[in-house]
């Protein structure tokens, strides 16, 4: 899980880096060209293609959906914003789950756990500064893509069991791309790359896939309740390249706002533990973007 987090946190300062000198349709084109074929390689080699139709199923559209929302709205912030503030603010992504559990699956969300979601959202608005001197476009597309990512992760619990992860995981690469294509030109246009910007999104689409093989490996491998608090490294990750690649210093309210975020989700993780049946599918961590 730390690997992972690494993994998808070197992804996050690569297309960070991409963004000083490309769009982000043409940064999401670009990378998602390229983890693509990684993704479909792997599909192959795994035996987990499948008819094309299976996309139609309602639930993988709409994941496939909320995905490319997920995936346009925080590349966008992350250009805009520090990256340990972006990261930071993803970091409410299980609490937001649980929220979306509670409200469109039914499932019962005691007073703790309501607390905790609360808090972290508290943590989350001391991170953006709501007000005129604070809060950006740039914050609330962060926060909107917390939304998206949970609705996305919502929409895979629902999934058939018969349709592998490898598989959605290619489709949802596909339809990114293919997404991002589409609204180029509202997304910033294209730009001819350079050289040092393509290798800089390969790099980005090796180290995302890196992310996703160690995040299965991971989940497969060990004891949820145990490795699911580590997806909280990314933070680590996220302040240490934030400063020493971008420069870019952590003010009080964004530190202090971080603690929140992962304070309340590592006790959500908790309680979630404490339940019959143990941690259920829907707060796994998941890559987000």
């Amino acid at each position: 899980m730390t690997a992972a987090m690494a993994g998808f946190g070197f992804n996050d300062m690569l297309v960070k880096a991409a963004t000083r000198t490309l769009p982000t349709g043409e940064i999401i084109v670009i990378r998602g060209t390229i983890s693509t074929l990684l993704v479909f390689l792997l599909a192959l080699y795994l035996g987990a293609l499948r008819p094309l139709k299976t996309v139609l199923h309602p639930m993988l559209a709409l994941r496939v959906l909320a995905e490319v929302t997920a995936t346009f709205t925080y590349i966008y912030a992350l250009g805009q914003l520090p990256l340990a503030n972006a990261g930071a603010i993803l970091q409410f992504l299980p609490l937001a789950v649980t929220l979306g559990a509670a409200m469109f699956l039914g499932e019962s969300v005691g007073w703790r756990r309501w607390g905790a979601i609360i808090a972290g959202f508290l943590g989350v608005l001391l991170i953006i500064k709501p007000g005129p001197d604070g809060f950006s476009v740039a914050s609330f597309l962060a926060l909107a893509s917390v939304f998206a990512a949970a609705a996305r992760d919502i929409a895979t619990k629902r999934l058939p069991q018969g349709i592998p992860t490898v598989y959605v995981t290619l489709m949802t690469s596909v339809a990114v791309t293919i997404g991002a294509g589409i609204f180029i030109a509202p997304l910033g246009g294209w730009h001819a790359p350079g050289t040092l910007d393509v290798t800089t999104l390969a790099l980005a689409a090796v180290c995302l896939m890196i992310g996703y093989l160690a995040l299965i490996s991971g989940m497969r491998t060990g004891e949820i309740s145990f490795i699911a608090p580590f997806r909280y490294t990314y933070m680590i990750w996220a302040l240490v390249l934030s400063f020493t690649v971008f420069g870019d210093l952590p003010d009080m309210f964004m530190l202090v706002g971080s603690a929140i975020v992962v304070a309340s989700g590592i006790y959500t993780f908790y309680r979630e533990n404490r339940r019959p049946g143990g941690l259920p599918a829907q707060s796994l961590p998941r890559a987000p973007h």
